[in-house]
């Protein structure tokens, strides 16, 4: 395609080479050429953007991909978006596969909505539209001023499953906490297979977390009236550690969207080997792997962990063979596609469920 008739340009913010191999991969499908600008580091660590070709009444789609140093990234992607208003392109889009700070959707007590204030920000910096992969929680897209197509990995997820397990039909989907029960509800309800839930005091979810709403009321000193007494709360206690479900005999494979911190994967993968699951398998979109993790799984009970490419890993991948990666780079370019020509997307989240 001659990138100059084509109506659009495709740009990376990324000034790392690693972030760009998702970019060159979906121009690559697109049959278009990334386009010229250069994002760099000055000496003092300030972020710079040079756009070096005319993006004039042009739609245009900046692919960023998320590294570990999550704020630099952001302000690349806001300052190219405004280095691109300011230079009168038509629309901008944002590719964002993996949304940053999507963990901090809500108040914890004197915190703040993060997630929030970055929608903001992006609105202001020109974003017109935003195509991310599942969201942490998919109410975020409430947040933003303008239209987000959140987008599921699921189906290549589901494939890989099919494909590379050779046994797959004696597999089990297990949820870490029963936060993680609807998606994988939605898995084993698509490869028809059983589910099992693990509950217990090891898991710590995001919904035990305390923020504003269990706050206790203020103590005052007061010698007059006491005013409302509020009935006593129950602490929570989580039970013992146990799995619902039989995992024995089977292939446990446990679904989530993000996979972190391993530690709870971890904890998850011994009790089900106790439980006498003979492989383990973790699905997730979007594989940050900080700090130790590859690591702590190579050491653990983990067998394979499958992730997307929303996020880059190869140094994580040299660091421990378990880590598998599945390509989305497909759906992301029609995506593109779909958006420019004014096609409608619903094709791309067909036999998608709401819980996925």
């Amino acid at each position: 395609m001659n990138v100059a008739k084509s109506g659009y340009r495709v740009f990376s913010a990324n000034s790392s080479a690693a972030c760009t191999e998702l970019a060159k991969k979906i121009t690559e499908r697109l049959g278009v050429e990334l386009g010229k600008s250069v994002v760099f580091q000055e000496s003092n660590r300030e972020t710079r953007v040079d756009v070096k070709e005319s993006v004039r009444g042009q739609t245009i789609f900046i692919i960023q991909t998320i590294p570990r140093d999550v704020n630099t990234a952001i302000m690349e992607l806001l300052i190219m978006a405004y280095a691109l208003k300011t230079s009168c392109a038509k629309n901008i889009i944002g590719v964002i596969p993996y949304f940053p700070y999507s963990k901090q959707c809500k108040m914890r007590k004197r915190g703040s909505i993060v997630c929030k204030l970055l929608a903001s920000m992006l609105a202001k910096a020109g974003l017109t539209h935003i195509i991310t992969m599942d969201l942490h929680q998919k109410e975020i897209q409430g947040f933003f001023s303008f239209p987000v197509d959140n987008l599921r990995a699921s189906p290549f997820l589901i494939q890989y499953i099919q494909e590379e397990i050779p046994d797959y039909r004696n597999a089990i989907i297990v949820a870490k906490s029963p936060a993680a029960a609807k998606r994988a509800q939605s898995y084993a309800e698509r490869l028809r297979l059983g589910l099992a839930v693990i509950h217990g005091e090891a898991q710590c979810a995001e919904s035990d977390m305390a923020d504003g709403r269990h706050s206790p009321p203020c103590v005052r000193n007061t010698t007059g009236h006491t005013g409302l007494e509020l009935p006593i709360m129950m602490a929570k206690e989580k039970p013992p550690i146990t799995v619902v479900g039989d995992v024995g005999g089977r292939i446990a494979i446990i679904v989530d969207d993000i996979i972190d911190d391993v530690g709870d994967f971890v904890a998850a993968a011994e009790i089900l080997k106790e439980r006498g699951a003979y492989k383990i398998y973790i699905m997730a979109t979007h594989g940050l792997l900080s700090a130790d993790a590859p690591r702590l799984i190579e050491e653990s009970a983990i067998d394979v962990v499958v992730v997307t490419n929303t996020v880059p890993h190869e140094v994580q991948k040299l660091q421990c063979p378990k880590i598998k990666t599945v390509d989305v780079s497909m759906i992301l370019a029609e995506a593109i596609r779909r958006i420019h020509n004014g096609e409608s997307m619903a094709y791309l989240f067909r036999n998608i469920t709401v819980d996925d």
